[in-house]
């Protein structure tokens, strides 16, 4: 039977969508329960930020975009954010040169940048009747949501809930989700995450991404999509 992302794309019987913040559930005190189209996440504080890298798909790739995390359909492309539009704006050869900096020094400065925004965010935790959280997602108007794939931290913010590794993937730039590392958590959602990715203006990747919390090493364990 198909499931579908909750927050995003309607309901089901099976699954009940809960919002409650992280810091709560890590503390296994009761949480209150919303309706997920209730739940309003953290906006992003629109501020400047000179050194992010987009994961976008390989086909749209620039002259400057790197491969990491031994990816194959995805690439990762060195972006500022508009403060002035809240958009990011991918740097062209000339203006990366004129940074002085090397590709892996913008790698380093992302991957701050992209903790430091996931530090000021809260993800929602998506749970089911039994009270189990299933996967979290980040999600808003914003496009910086894929550029948290690069943040280390990310995978520790998860250890008590999902433990020592999770899967993480991003199909379009409003949302990011978190899952339980294994194939069962993503196989039910797959369909759904596959017509986010194909239907978007702005798709991010239809690749795994596995993170572990140790150390926030980052290695594509496979696609969601049926190509």
């Amino acid at each position: 039977m198909r499931r579908f992302l909750l927050p995003l794309l309607g309901t089901a019987g099976a699954v009940a969508a809960l919002v409650a913040p992280l810091s709560t559930l890590l503390a296994e005190a009761p949480a209150t329960a919303q309706p997920a189209a209730g739940g309003t996440p953290k906006a992003v504080p629109i501020r400047v930020e000179n050194y992010l890298l987009l994961p976008e798909p390989k086909v749209v790739r620039s002259a400057i975009s790197v491969t990491l995390a031994k990816a194959r359909l995805t690439v990762f492309t060195p972006v500022k954010l508009d403060p002035s539009t809240s958009r990011l704006v991918p740097y062209t050869e000339s203006e990366f040169n004129k940074l002085g900096i090397s590709a892996d020094s913008f790698q380093r400065k992302a991957a701050e940048a992209a903790d430091r925004r996931l530090a000021g965010l809260q993800p929602e935790l998506i749970k089911n009747e039994a009270g189990k959280v299933i996967y979290a997602v980040y999600r808003g108007e914003d496009h910086l949501f894929p550029c948290l794939l690069t943040a280390p931290s990310l995978g520790r913010i998860f250890e008590k809930v999902f433990g020592k590794e999770v899967w993480v993937v991003t199909p379009d730039r409003n949302s990011l989700y978190v899952f339980p590392a294994g194939a069962e958590a993503i196989q039910e959602f797959a369909d759904d995450l596959q017509d986010r990715f194909d239907s978007s203006a702005f798709p991010a990747s239809e690749e795994i991404f596995s993170l572990k919390a140790e150390g926030g090493e980052l290695t594509v364990v496979g696609n969601f999509t049926s190509r």
